[in-house]
């Protein structure tokens, strides 16, 4: 899967030129604190995109393990077949209970591999749910950038302060996807 992209360059860009511009102290306030929703977007993206990646490689050892287990229960019915079919030949067979014992150890191979699919499964699960959280944070941050650059072009520090809240809204998820 592709990483989400953040296009924040050129909002990043234009905040500096307007603190530049201004040299006042909120001006470099709200460029520093768009550089660090920038950073927090970016690395948030990039954790996302790493939780999907995950996900998708661990359904793929799933769904392997629910292949592996098709092929042991081929197994058990082909041996159960032959067992049978060399059960009706001779009619005082003594090897019946070699056949039966291996038909019951694939069985229970297959359980063991039930397990582990399920197991890998949940895990794939997890993965998915921390990168909705992290894709969440991404786009509270972006949020939060595009509404700074907004606050600093109309100069309405109002809007620097949802920001900020947003920013921090962000945050909260961004730690959330990490644990």
């Amino acid at each position: 899967m592709e990483d989400p992209e953040v296009p924040t360059e050129h909002l990043h860009e234009h905040i500096h030129e307007a603190a530049h511009e201004h040299h006042d102290r909120w001006s470099m306030l709200v460029a520093i604190s768009t550089a660090f929703m920038a950073a927090f977007a970016a690395l948030s993206s990039l954790m996302a995109g790493h939780q999907s990646n995950e996900a998708l490689i661990t359904q793929i050892k799933a769904s392997d393990q629910w292949s592996y287990y098709n092929a042991k229960g081929i197994k058990a019915e082909v041996a159960d077949a032959v067992n049978k079919i060399n059960f009706s030949k001779a009619s005082a067979d003594t090897s019946g209970g070699g056949a039966t014992a291996r038909k019951a150890k694939l069985k229970d191979d297959q359980k063991k591999i039930q397990e582990k699919a399920e197991e890998l499964e949940k895990e794939s699960e997890a993965h998915l749910g921390k990168d909705v959280i992290l894709a969440r944070a991404v786009t509270f941050f972006q949020i939060a950038i595009s509404i700074s650059a907004v606050s600093i072009l109309s100069k309405k520090r109002p809007l620097w302060y949802i920001s900020l809240v947003l920013f921090a809204a962000g945050v909260f998820q961004f730690i959330m996807g990490l644990l």
